[in-house]
């Protein structure tokens, strides 16, 4: 009888503990009060800003740049690739526009967060010579900021081209 008693003493107190843990002395969460200067509608301009300095950089082919974007714990997940990490995403950029990527549109079709995550979905297209689509899919970004600004954090892209033969 004693272990049942302890047993629900224990869970109730957990309760109690689980709670109260996200409150302040003045009762409000510390979430809430942390949150009142965060405006996602500023946030998603801003994304927005970063994503046509993107493009604008695979344009110039700036690999160096195209890397800057990314937090410095960045994945960039390719379809077939092991994730690649922050130290080789500004070569696998120059690889991409070595290859033909001549241009890309990055269209925002979501975006949800905080002051700490920011997560986007949207659409791509690369596009190389005489503007011809070489890849078009979906992706999801993960942005969490790095010294102040929003950078990159996640990047998974998903092709909608079928999967070439062979492969």
């Amino acid at each position: 009888m004693t272990k049942k008693w302890f047993g629900l003493i224990a869970f109730a107190t957990c309760l109690v503990a689980c709670k109260n843990s996200g409150t302040t002395d003045a009762g409000t969460t510390s979430a809430a009060t942390s949150n009142s200067s965060f405006s996602l509608d500023a946030a998603k301009q801003t994304i927005d800003s970063a994503n046509l300095r993107f493009a604008d950089a695979v344009r110039r082919g700036d690999s160096a740049m195209l890397g800057g974007y990314y937090h410095s714990d960045a994945l960039f997940m390719l379809p077939n690739y092991e994730p690649i990490a922050k130290a080789n995403i500004a070569a696998t950029m120059g690889g991409m526009i070595r290859m033909g990527i001549k241009d890309t549109k990055l269209s925002t079709t979501d975006l949800v967060g905080n002051e700490d995550l920011l997560l986007e979905t949207g659409t791509y297209e690369m596009y190389g010579d005489n503007k011809m689509v070489i890849d078009k899919g979906k992706y999801l970004m993960a942005w969490k900021k790095e010294d102040g600004q929003w950078k990159i954090y996640r990047d998974i892209i998903n092709t909608n081209l079928p999967m070439r033969q062979g492969h």
